[in-house]
């Protein structure tokens, strides 16, 4: 991908959620920087329009985001090729705990069981008589 289509989905993304596009460079390496409130910051590295090999590569100057990248860059580099939204969309998942943001996935599934919950009709119960004897 040329690196202004990556600055236009970078801004896209950006639209989204919390992060905003702070900086590209495309000087030595083709580096977009975010950040987002309080001071959670991260930038990732992408691959060579012209390079099948590389990958995108994630990581913070703020070491306390660091721990939180680590699950976005196990991501990238497990097997098969991430497109670039993907590895946003990442990153964002893993910094949902640092934004005090709810997980996405245990939310769907709160929000399904309490559909359930209140869809189910009530059964009647019998009474059930105990005799004495």
């Amino acid at each position: 991908m040329e690196f202004e289509q990556l600055i236009d989905t970078a801004e896209e993304w950006c639209s989204g959620n919390p992060f905003e596009l702070i900086a590209a460079e495309c000087s030595d390496e083709r580096r977009l920087d975010f950040y987002a409130e309080p001071r959670f910051s991260f930038y990732v590295l992408c691959p060579d329009a012209n390079c099948d090999t590389d990958s995108f590569h994630v990581w913070s100057e703020n070491e306390d985001c660091l721990p939180f990248l680590q699950r976005a860059q196990d991501y990238i580099s497990a097997c098969g090729r991430k497109s670039f939204v993907q590895v946003l969309d990442e990153v964002f998942s893993s910094f949902r705990p640092l934004l005090d943001l709810p997980d996405t996935d245990d939310t769907e599934t709160f929000e399904q069981y309490h559909t359930n919950v209140e869809e189910e009709p009530e059964t009647d119960h019998q009474q059930l008589a105990v005799s004495q004897q």
